[in-house]
């Protein structure tokens, strides 16, 4: 690995899973590709082996490991209403996860940051069931293997448009992980209130940030500004990791929100802060949703920009987000000193 290079983490075997025909397809990954391979952005491809068992075994139950095994051995089946597997989507869920692993391991050893563009995705997978087109949730799995590698305080940053249930109730009741969510509320899967912060001694490490369907740039940077920095500065985490959905982007089918590539670049930039000032830049992505080939293309490249420097400077106001983040500063000023 050469230090100091952006990461890029992908295997062929993603494009394996096979889906026939839904949102969630291959094709979301080819098309990211061919717009990173045009845009010649300074990265290193960094090819991730496959999950152990007992690194998915630190997230997810062995009968349902097993479970999933067994759908793709006999060929394939739904495992939800929503979520396909074939073939090969165990092998390819594994993968996800090494992917995951992978990014974690890029930037503990210098790397400038790294993106892991996986699928399956996995923010909504439970610890015992997957749901919403997720098998592994890659981005828990890659929080435990960093915390395996001594980086005791984990910060998960999720700007999916849908609410990561997954990720939320896995580590709920864990101190040690800070869980951030922007989502459009309501919406799939209806989870993610303001007054959902953790419990067992963990209240205020889940901060959940339900925004309004339509809200864009402006309203987005006011929530990572005045919400997310303080709180995450605060906490001090040891590695920042992004579940990094880009179907909260105006042009994508599944969301309402408002989000352009500028908006996901500069958001991309405040959380590149944090990790600048507590994590000594160490900043993993894990790609989650976005089904708009285009849009989430244009939106990773512009990501991938930010996290190297290039920051777009946003600003503005959106009273209804005000409104919001004022309600849940007044939720969160008994967890945290800076409010």
């Amino acid at each position: 690995m050469s230090e100091g290079k952006f990461a890029l983490v992908y295997h062929p075997i993603y494009l394996l899973h096979d889906t026939d025909g839904h949102p969630e397809r291959k094709e979301r990954l080819t098309a990211i590709l061919d717009r990173i391979e045009s845009e010649g952005l300074d990265i290193e491809f960094i090819t991730p082996k496959s999950a152990t068992i007992e690194q998915v075994e630190a997230i997810h139950g062995r009968n349902y490991i097993d479970q999933v095994k067994a759908i793709c051995e006999r060929g394939g089946g739904h495992l939800d209403i929503d979520t396909i597997l074939s073939k090969d989507s165990f092998d390819a869920a594994l993968m996800a996860a090494g992917g995951a692993i992978a990014a974690v391991d890029a930037v503990i050893e210098g790397h400038r940051g790294a993106f892991a563009l996986v699928r399956p995705p996995g923010h909504h997978a439970m610890p015992n069931r997957g749901m919403g087109f997720c098998v592994f949730n890659n981005v828990a799995i890659a929080a435990r293997h960093a915390q395996s590698r001594d980086l005791e305080k984990v910060l998960i940053v999720d700007w999916d448009v849908h609410h990561g249930n997954g990720t939320n109730a896995i580590f709920y009741s864990d101190r040690s992980v800070l869980y951030f969510s922007t989502h459009q509320f309501p919406h799939y899967p209806g989870t993610g209130r303001m007054n959902d912060v953790g419990e067992d001694g963990a209240e205020g490490t889940n901060v959940n940030v339900p925004l309004p369907s339509g809200t864009g740039d402006e309203g987005y940077l006011m929530a990572y500004r005045e919400i997310l920095k303080p709180i995450a500065i605060e906490f001090s985490p040891d590695i920042v990791l992004v579940s990094a959905g880009q179907d909260p982007h105006k042009d994508d089918p599944l969301g309402g929100m408002g989000l352009t590539a500028s908006g996901f670049a500069a958001i991309a930039g405040v959380v590149k802060e944090v990790a600048d000032i507590c994590s000594n830049g160490r900043v993993a992505a894990v790609l989650e949703g976005g089904y708009n080939l285009f849009a989430q293309a244009e939106a990773i490249v512009a990501q991938i920009r930010a996290f190297q420097g290039d920051v777009p400077d946003i600003h503005g106001f959106d009273p209804k987000v005000a409104r919001r983040i004022d309600e849940i500063k007044s939720i969160h000023k008994v967890y945290w000193k800076c409010f």
